[in-house]
């Protein structure tokens, strides 16, 4: 029987290696995307330059500038990003079909018995970087293992850049003299509650009785326990299909600007609708998301008569709900947010409304635009309004 080998590949600082791709200039410097720090935000990736000051992805962007005054601050560019995830995506499924994407920038592949393609599973590995870095102008650190639990620590250990295998049988001494805050799963809270009860390593971790951190973690004990010697019979999972589709957005500053507020109600709606009709799908339900300026967080969603997957419809619905929140809430808004749920597929009325079936072909003629130019090629009225922030 063959013995099982995961690999977690995970490229390098990736909204920032996009950046210093495109402009070279960058390379070296401290360089943190975001956005500009006197603006509220946080920072979304760091540069391991800028990493050496202390700073780290969730900081606030002020924050950042006070801990490194140099460092060149970006906006970023997620339509950018998400090209590049999926030529990264790609290059995986060249590789192996048995892909389960984690986000953008990282993914597992299970290669078990793909030595005999490759010769090794470490040669495999170096083709893979050596692809990407060839093709998107980036670094990809690899790890691997017999799990993915595994495999991903080992690529944290390998970074930048790097790749590390840990040997079958071998995964609770590599894991045992590590610090507890590799482990995926714990975090600050978990962190600080071990290492108070004198636990600061995954082998001392592992050597807990399970009954002693049951008491102190509750049903998460048995999960951290194997993981820590080096146990995940998790299997890699290729994606299933998503279940809603939603985007939101936080202000700069709090508004009660009825007008903007419109107009990036329909920015959002017109994305999200897109990204519907790309899917080849429609939506059944439309949901609103408002957090005010105190943190207090209000949804409603609608559920609609027939399917749908125009711009218009949607954002119609969504403004509703908007302003049933609003006309009995006078607080100012800090983020705002729409999403669409319960899909089905594309079929239509054969006696479809004259007007309706105008509307689907402006959208189709659209999402052509769009698709060739950029979403910001060309607006609709309700979205003209934002025209200087593309």
């Amino acid at each position: 029987m063959a013995i099982r080998r995961v690999m977690h590949v995970d490229l390098d600082a990736f909204f920032v290696s996009v950046e210093q791709s495109l402009r070279p200039e960058l390379k070296s410097k401290p360089v943190i995307v975001g956005g500009k720090p006197e603006r509220r935000g946080v920072v979304a990736a760091a540069s391991y330059e800028a990493r050496k000051f202390g700073i780290h992805s969730g900081m606030p962007l002020l924050s950042a500038k006070h801990l490194c005054p140099q460092a060149v601050f970006i906006e970023g560019n997620h339509r950018l990003y998400r090209e590049y995830s999926e030529k990264f995506m790609q290059i995986l499924s060249d590789f192996s079909p048995f892909l389960e994407p984690m986000g953008l920038d990282e993914a597992y592949l299970e290669v078990t018995g793909f030595e005999s393609l490759h010769g090794s599973i470490g040669e495999m590995a170096l083709k893979i970087r050596r692809r990407i870095t060839a093709e998107l102008g980036i670094n990809a650190s690899i790890g691997i293992a017999n799990s993915k639990v595994v495999a991903k620590i080992a690529t944290e250990c390998a970074k930048p850049n790097g790749q590390c295998e840990v040997p079958a049988g071998e995964e609770a001494a590599f894991l045992a003299p590590l610090d507890i805050s590799i482990m995926p799963g714990i975090g600050k809270k978990t962190e600080y509650h071990l290492k108070s009860l004198g636990v600061n390593t995954l082998g001392k971790l592992a050597g807990i009785p399970a009954t002693f951190l049951k008491i102190h973690l509750g049903t998460y004990a048995p999960y951290l326990l194997n993981a820590a010697a080096g146990i995940d019979n998790r299997p890699v999972e290729m994606p299933a299909e998503a279940k809603s589709i939603s985007r939101e957005t936080t202000f700069k500053t709090d508004t009660r600007n009825h007008t903007f507020l419109e107009a990036k109600l329909g920015y959002l709606s017109e994305k999200i609708a897109a990204t519907l009709r790309k899917r080849g799908k429609q939506a059944r339900v439309v949901q609103i998301k408002i957090r005010f300026a105190d943190f207090t967080t209000l949804t409603r969603q609608k559920h609609l008569n027939h399917p749908c997957s125009g711009n218009q419809e949607i954002f119609q619905t969504a403004l509703k709900l908007m302003n049933g929140i609003l006309d009995s809430d006078r607080r100012s808004v800090r983020l705002l947010g729409v999403g669409i749920s319960d899909f089905c597929g594309p079929e239509k009325q054969l006696e479809i409304d004259p007007a309706r079936a105008r509307l689907e072909k402006l959208d189709a003629s659209l999402d052509k635009i769009r698709q060739k130019y950029g979403f910001g090629s060309v607006q609709t009225g309700r979205t003209y309004k934002l025209k200087d922030l593309f």
